[in-house]
Parts: structure tokens; C-alpha cells; sequence
């Protein structure tokens, strides 16, 4: 996963501030850039696919919106019958 060199950066800052206000840790730049790194590659599918899913979801609902809007316009057809 390429990332910006700001967000590689903000992510990097967060874990080494995570580590030293939640674990009492201080932790380099290299470990805390080895951690976002392992951190993406196990958990970041996950959290893509919750994205895919989500996107899924949204365009299903726009469409069904869409069909709905387009039923509405169809006019009937065929001849009235008299009784």
C-alpha cells in the first residue's frame, strides 16, 4: 500500500504517541513505521473490504432509487376497455 509521505508521517506520530501515553513506551521512528507497516498489511484488508461493502450498499440503494423514479415516469399502455 502506498501511502503519502504526510500520512505515512501522521500515522507513525500516532503510534509512537499511542505507545507512550497508553503503554508508557517510547519507540523510535523505524519501529513505529515497522508497526503501521504490519498494522496495514494484516488489518488493512479488512477494513478495505468494510469500505467495498459500504460503497456496495450505497450504489444498491441509489439504484433501487433510481428504478423507483423511473417506474414512476412509465405511463399505462393498451386500449381501455368498455363495459
Amino acid at each position: 500500500m502506498k501511502l503519502k509521505k504526510e500520512e505515512r508521517e501522521y500515522m507513525v506520530d500516532q503510534v509512537k504517541e499511542y505507545f507512550e501515553l497508553e503503554r508508557g513506551e517510547v519507540i523510535g521512528d523505524l519501529a513505529a513505521e515497522q508497526w503501521v507497516h504490519k498494522l496495514a498489511e494484516e488489518m488493512g484488508p479488512f477494513f478495505y473490504n468494510k469500505g467495498v461493502a459500504d460503497a456496495r450498499q450505497m450504489v444498491e440503494q441509489k439504484i433501487m432509487n433510481v428504478d423507483e423514479d423511473l417506474r414512476s415516469l412509465e405511463r399505462p399502455v393498451g386500449k381501455p376497455t368498455r363495459r
